[in-house]
């Protein structure tokens, strides 16, 4: 069995930057760890926009410019890539909550191996939550599995919530 680890979007923006949260600080420790002790292949997801963010239709709902490419709240939290020093790893960028090109990847990697994918990183009810569901719908018989202890919401409420509709689509939550 091949397995993959997803780093999701655990960019400085979203953990201290402009969209931080006292929670998504707390989660960084233990998602670190995490890397640091998988064995498997890892994927990490950033989290992709441009100047022109505000004038996009994420922008017009969500008005706080966020992880514009290159910039510092674009990079990955120290701890974060300190975990991933010296590890491989693919970055996949992102322009939307879902990667699309993740799935291809990850089908392109097992090739016809069995896999299992466990998921991390931030924000659990927008783009945890959406990633594991294109893969839940790439991969149906594959185990995926999201670490809540490894995961933040905007708010506790709205990461309990992601929880219960990944536990309603079969994604286990460990």
């Amino acid at each position: 069995m091949k397995r993959f680890l997803i780093v999701v979007d655990m960019q400085k923006d979203f953990v201290d930057g402009a969209l931080g949260s006292s929670e998504a600080c707390a989660i960084v420790p233990a998602a670190a760890e995490k890397i640091r002790s998988f064995a498997g292949e890892i994927f990490v997801t950033f989290d992709t926009h441009f100047d022109n963010y505000m004038e996009t239709a994420e922008g017009r709902k969500l008005p706080v410019p966020h992880c514009i490419k290159d910039s510092d709240g674009w990079q990955l939290s120290d701890d974060i890539a300190d975990a991933l020093s010296g590890r491989n790893f693919t970055a996949v960028e992102k322009y939307t909550f879902g990667s699309v090109k993740l799935p291809e990847l990850i089908r392109k990697s097992a090739g016809s191996d069995d896999i299992s994918i466990e998921l991390i990183g931030l924000c659990t009810d927008i783009c945890v939550v959406s990633n594991a569901l294109l893969l839940k719908a790439s991969f149906p018989e594959a185990e995926i599995a999201v670490d809540e202890k490894c995961c933040a919401g905007v708010t506790p409420a709205k990461h309990e919530a992601a929880l219960e509709t990944m536990r309603s689509c079969q994604i286990d939550i460990i």
